[in-house]
């Protein structure tokens, strides 16, 4: 069965989308919400979350093309009032297209924005700073049309997210000169609507227009971008009814298995999940339960701050990951701890509230972030080489399926061959952990595996169908100390009844030769 409908991958513009007939989730009811309230608004949403799509409909609506609405939800809630569908002059600013790499590139951008609407409104004050032309075109478009103006900002954050720190602060500058206008010019504004990745700490906008209400978290917007469920099984049951039949799967599990690989995206606690549109879809048009989050690739300012901040990456799993609403909400460049940075570009999510301290349990969203994000993590633990790479998980799985320790502790030692030479002895430590812990999350893809998470545990525990593994590390110690402690434990116990062989793995890793001097099986 092929179908022939149109998805909308990739497609951020609402006029386009409509008239060229690819699939829309309606979303206009936010749409008529905020437009109806005349309120200056900022949304913060992961990079690929449908922001785009999102300002592009609030555009289409405030330039009264009710001819793409049809069929949708807001035609229903606008009516055909003396006040319906009324045109207004929109200054949309589209940050999301342009790399800022170089120091003007700011300017630039502005300047190309202000040209095209002097064509319309008069250029007369062309050769004057950016913004004092803005400003003057805001007048004149109030005046020209007889309605108040919309400013429409997508991607607000881009130019400071890809800046270094001296181009940031120039940045920065820029913008608060430019976007200071609409705190000077509120009565000649209609709407104003920012979109972002993050709410900067100390970002002008933010302070000087009080009125921006920042609607992030709030849980009657927790939908207003990505996919809900009951918007997925409305929208695409053919597309998910042709996955199925693909995977040789029923209905009910193909919807269980897209549930724990691309939802889960919560914006607000007590919340329904949501699902990243932009692997939905993909993994809907390539009928593939494909890892689509990080083809976009890592960004480089969060591969950076991980890097300098000595990251534990087995916090997250542990469920001890907790922030404030003021951490994850307001981003300051300096702040060495990389959880808000996390948060606000899709790696982690809200999973739990603690009213008592008021803060948000942070974890991943779903197993495409969870196990991408893993595999990224390696080359931050390990060196580099031109070798294989002995973390290949396929074959890591296949040694453990069929019993072959020799071979899964040759890979091991591969491993800690390429753990980092740093002075401090903790870090070295760290950095085995990490190891050991990417490793068997890792396998928690295709086999169950339990991570060592309160005392009275192995430190993991690797079930398949034919084997059981109970694995305890050591460290400068010896691996006959791990095994007796698996006995000591009684960590085998649960098994005793298990028809399924057992093997009790003990392990010492050598800190001063970064690497495995004992591994035993019993």
């Amino acid at each position: 069965m092929v179908l022939e409908r149109k998805l909308s991958i990739g497609v951020q513009d609402f006029e386009k989308l409509i008239r060229e007939g690819y699939i829309y989730v309606d979303k206009t009811e936010y749409v008529y919400r905020l437009a109806k309230s005349g309120l200056s608004y900022f949304l913060s949403r992961p990079r690929r979350f449908g922001k785009s799509l999102f300002l592009s409909t609030l555009r289409a609506y405030f330039e009264g093309k009710k001819e793409l609405f049809t069929g949708l939800k807001i035609m229903e809630l606008e009516g055909d009032g003396p006040d319906a569908w009324q045109k207004y002059p929109v200054f949309y600013f589209d940050f999301n297209k342009k790399n800022f790499q170089t120091d003007t590139a700011f300017e630039e951008v502005l300047a190309e924005h202000l040209k095209e609407w002097e064509a319309i409104y008069g250029d007369e004050r062309k050769d004057a700073p950016l913004e004092e032309r803005f400003r003057y075109l805001l007048v004149k478009a109030v005046e020209v049309t007889g309605k108040n103006a919309v400013i429409l900002v997508d991607e607000y954050d881009k130019s400071l997210l890809e800046s270094n720190v001296g181009r940031l602060e120039h940045n920065k500058a820029v913008f608060k000169g430019f976007f200071s206008t609409l705190k000077s010019y509120d009565h000649y504004l209609k709407f104003v609507f920012l979109t972002g990745v993050t709410k900067f700490s100390k970002v002008s906008i933010f302070s000087d227009l009080n009125q921006l209400r920042d609607i992030s978290m709030l849980p009657d917007y927790n939908g207003i971008c990505g996919i809900t469920q009951s918007e997925l099984v409305d929208t695409f049951t053919p597309e998910i009814e042709q996955l199925a039949q693909q995977e040789d799967i029923d209905f009910e599990t193909c919807l269980s298995k897209l549930r724990k690989m691309y939802d889960g995206y919560h914006f607000s606690y007590n919340t329904e999940g949501v699902y990243n549109p932009f692997s939905l879809l993909n993994a809907l048009e390539d009928q593939n339960f494909g890892m689509y989050w990080f083809e976009t690739g890592t960004p480089t300012f969060l591969i950076e701050r991980l890097k300098k901040s000595g990251f534990d990456a087995k916090e997250i799993t542990k469920g001890n990951l907790y922030a404030k609403e003021t951490i994850i909400t307001d981003y300051c460049y300096d702040n060495p701890n990389p959880i808000p940075l996390f948060y606000q570009t899709g790696y982690l999510t809200i999973k739990g509230y603690d009213k008592e301290f008021r803060s948000y349990q942070l974890d991943y969203p779903n197993d495409e972030v969870k196990y991408g994000f893993l595999e990224r993590l390696t080359p931050y633990y390990l060196h580099e080489e031109d070798e294989p790479d002995p973390l290949d998980v396929r074959s890591f799985v296949l040694d453990i399926r069929k019993g072959n320790t020799e071979s899964f502790r040759d890979r091991f030692m591969a491993l800690f061959a390429r753990l980092p030479y740093p002075d401090d002895e903790k870090q070295v430590e760290q950095n085995f952990q990490n190891v050991i812990y990417i490793v068997f999350m890792l396998l928690g893809q295709y086999t169950m595996t339990e991570i060592h998470s309160a005392k009275g545990r192995a430190d993991c525990i690797v079930e398949t169908d034919d084997y059981v593994y109970i694995f305890e590390f050591k460290r400068d110690k010896s691996a006959e100390e791990a095994l007796q402690q698996i006995e000591d434990m009684g960590y085998a116990k649960p098994y005793a009844a298990d028809k399924r062989t057992l093997l009790k793995i003990g392990v010492n890793f050598d800190s001063k030769e970064r690497s495995i001097s004992g591994w035993e099986v019993r």
